[in-house]
């Protein structure tokens, strides 16, 4: 098992239990305990978790991985949601999308879908986002038009932010707004790690019609550093099954529709 699927293993391990015990996790991954030992150590020092003695436990609040760790991530999860998500473009309308492994499916779902053809040799869906992942992934794609906001680009994401995606975004109507958060709960809403992609995704959402907020179930009832929006200004999440009755029920009772693929 190469080092970033430890680190996924271990984080979902995490996420599942709330604590780490390195033998447990050695027996789990079929690794050794001094493998488990240097992963938690950098996984620490990235403040993704707090080392204990004799293992690891969860921070109160969630933090970033770079995208190229999170991709293995809950991947049957995310394809479900994005199915779901993708069925709620509208053949002609303008979808905003930001950075993230679940919006990238998003992206993917919303490509291959066989009544969005084109017509009349304009495109079915304009794609509005500023995610050079999703950009470059959807630009082959003759019934998508992409429109890709300029910007300071950030590894950990592949996600554009600054006064160049801001004056993008502010100049643009959206039908909808499908946005991939850190974290969302009933208090603090949708939030994210970085106060800059926080502020691009506010953004998009309050030129959007409706927003959409999709986020598997271990991203439920957890706060992230920064606001991207309040829970009213959410119109659906999209999560998946693991999240049962009791789990969702402040979104609903907050009148958010919400859809567990």
């Amino acid at each position: 098992m190469k080092r970033p699927e430890r680190w996924n293993a271990l984080l979902d391990l995490l996420t599942r239990d709330g604590r780490i015990d390195v033998e447990e996790a050695a027996a789990e991954l079929a690794v050794s305990a001094a493998t488990i030992r240097r992963d938690l150590d950098e996984l620490a020092q990235q403040q993704m978790l707090t080392r204990t003695r004799g293992g690891a436990v969860a921070h109160n609040l969630s933090y970033d991985l770079p995208l190229r760790y999170k991709t293995a991530r809950r991947a049957s999860e995310k394809q479900r949601i994005a199915a779901a998500a993708a069925r709620m473009a509208e053949p002609g309308s303008i979808v905003g999308l930001n950075g993230g492994t679940t919006t990238t499916e998003v992206a993917r779902a919303i490509s291959t879908r066989g009544d969005l053809s084109t017509t009349g040799g304009g495109p079915a869906v304009t794609i509005v986002t500023n995610a050079l992942n999703i950009a470059s992934e959807l630009a082959v794609r003759p019934q998508v038009k992409i429109v890709l906001t300029g910007g300071v680009a950030r590894p950990q994401s592949f996600e554009l932010m600054g006064p160049l995606a801001t004056g993008v975004l502010a100049q643009v109507s959206l039908d909808l707004a499908i946005l991939g958060v850190d974290a969302v709960d009933a208090v603090q809403g949708a939030t994210a790690h970085h106060e800059g992609e926080a502020s691009i995704n506010h953004l998009m959402a309050g030129r959007a019609a409706r927003v959409v907020v999709v986020a598997d179930s271990s991203k439920l009832g957890r706060r992230a550093f920064a606001r991207i929006c309040a829970l009213d200004e959410i119109d659906v999440l999209i999560t998946d099954t693991g999240a049962d009755g009791e789990l969702v029920a402040p979104y609903t009772e907050a009148g958010v529709r919400v859809i567990r693929a």
